[in-house]
């Protein structure tokens, strides 16, 4: 008996020890009316788990995907071992000896610069892989000694009539990786020449899945609508310098959108922003726009699909109406997923985000309009778990420990099968399982009620 009230006593403490954490914790955030940029939003703890990587990843996973190509990285040991362990496993880099290589800086580099030790490193490259590219991809180090590695990129360039790009990749000035994505591509433009327009269509931006799986491929190919470069999810230095033959540059994530800008001033080349959006209206508007960019009509398939993602909308709100949720990061965007769910009734306690739009944008309207969640950065899941005993959600949406949250009456919303899709389909799937996670939610609910 003592030792069960000893027990019960220990767990009184913990409880009441999280609660005040809790509450310490939500006392440090700011709601989303109340901030405008995301310098202005803090993190959770020092330790971030799982935690941001650098630009240097971003660079990696963009290079992976152009075949041909080659990655020069300039920096310390750490730097350069990281990149390398990381692509040996990596098919398409090639293994040990493939298209990642290093050019290992020291003490006396630091001191004096890189440039001698770049020039030697690039002539042997070149005399033994004979790439139709090269990246060469600056670290921290080398943006904090000020080595001026455009000119020399320029350079060597020139001196080996080879197309050569430099890529600035320091931690220090970002909050991810994806800026290494963002520059990676962008500086594929260099590369680029005019062409006749065929009317193709380019893929600029998936980071995620294999294009040709998704319904947007099946409904452009079912068109008959070519399909030209996919950067960076698998191309070639030739495809790259064709690619203004396009017609309509699709643009799948946002770190596409410079270099589909410069191409449209170049070249004249349309661009659609057709993210991963969930929204069925949204996302038949889009469809629309790129049908009429190409010049043909919209499919008849585009018509069922959206009467199929209509119908299923209008049975979500009824039983959706009313859970509260905490949203943790999924592999739509994250504030029209918010919008959307708002619409449907839902109600936002808190959302984790990597950016804030500006205050005109629609989505944050539609959200701040009916609600004022909590904002916090993400990759915050382990101190999180103290605010669930006071904001109470029914849903969270993200990574999480599934039975952790279960615990707390709290369901988990799962979306990484979303990943490789892009279309209408997103809507079918994203409300199938909002109203699967949302009936298990009430079942919790009731259970603890009873219990």
């Amino acid at each position: 008996c003592f030792i069960g009230v000893r027990k019960n006593s220990l767990w009184t403490i913990r409880h009441k020890e999280e609660q005040m954490n809790g509450q310490e914790l939500i006392s440090r955030m700011r709601r989303l009316g109340d901030v405008h940029s995301i310098k202005e939003v803090s993190q959770l703890s020092s330790a971030m788990f799982p935690g941001p990587h650098c630009p240097l990843m971003g660079a990696m996973m963009a290079v992976r995907g152009i075949q041909d190509s080659v990655m020069l990285v300039i920096g310390t040991d750490e730097c350069t071992y990281y990149t390398k362990n990381t692509t040996i496993g990596n098919q398409a880099f090639g293994g040990l000896d493939g298209r990642c290589l290093s050019v290992v800086l020291d003490q006396h580099d630091v001191t004096f610069g890189c440039r001698e030790k770049l020039y030697e490193a690039f002539q042997e490259m070149m005399e033994e892989y004979k790439p139709k590219a090269v990246f060469v991809v600056t670290t921290c180090v080398v943006e904090v000694i000020g080595d001026d590695v455009d000119s020399m990129v320029e350079e060597l360039r020139i001196q080996y009539n080879v197309y050569a790009m430099a890529i600035h990749t320091e931690h220090f000035k970002t909050e991810n990786h994806l800026p290494g994505v963002r520059d990676t591509i962008t500086a594929c433009f260099d590369m680029m020449e005019p062409q006749s327009d065929n009317g193709s269509v380019n893929v600029i931006g998936q980071r995620m899945g294999d294009f040709s799986t998704t319904e947007l491929y099946r409904i452009l190919t079912d068109a008959g609508v070519p399909i030209g470069m996919m950067l960076p999810s698998g191309t070639t230095v030739d495809e790259i310098r064709h690619a203004p033959a396009a017609r309509v540059n699709l643009v799948v994530n946002p770190i596409g959108l410079p270099l589909a800008q410069k191409m449209q001033e170049a070249f004249g080349t349309a661009y659609v922003l057709f993210d991963k959006y969930i929204d069925p209206d949204h996302i038949y508007e889009l469809y629309q726009e790129l049908f009429r960019y190409l010049n043909l009509p919209l499919p008849e398939s585009v018509e069922t699909l959206y009467a199929q993602a209509k119908t299923a909308m209008s049975g979500a709100s009824g039983q959706l109406k009313g859970l509260r949720y905490i949203y943790g990061n999924t592999p739509i965007d994250c504030f029209e997923y918010n919008a959307f769910m708002v619409k449907l009734g839902m109600i936002p306690l808190l959302i984790q985000t990597n950016e804030i739009p500006e205050e005109t944008d629609e989505n944050l309207q539609v959200i701040l309009k009916h609600w004022n969640p909590y904002v916090t950065k993400t990759a915050n899941i382990a101190p999180l778990q103290y605010v669930y005993d006071v904001l109470h959600p029914n849903l969270y949406l993200g990574h999480e420990f599934a039975m952790r949250l279960r615990e707390k009456g709290i369901e988990m919303v799962h979306s990484d099968m979303l990943s490789p899709m892009l279309g209408l389909e997103v809507s079918i799937a994203g409300i199938t399982e909002l109203l699967r996670a949302g009936s298990a939610a009430r079942l919790l609910q009731e259970r603890r009620e009873r219990a």
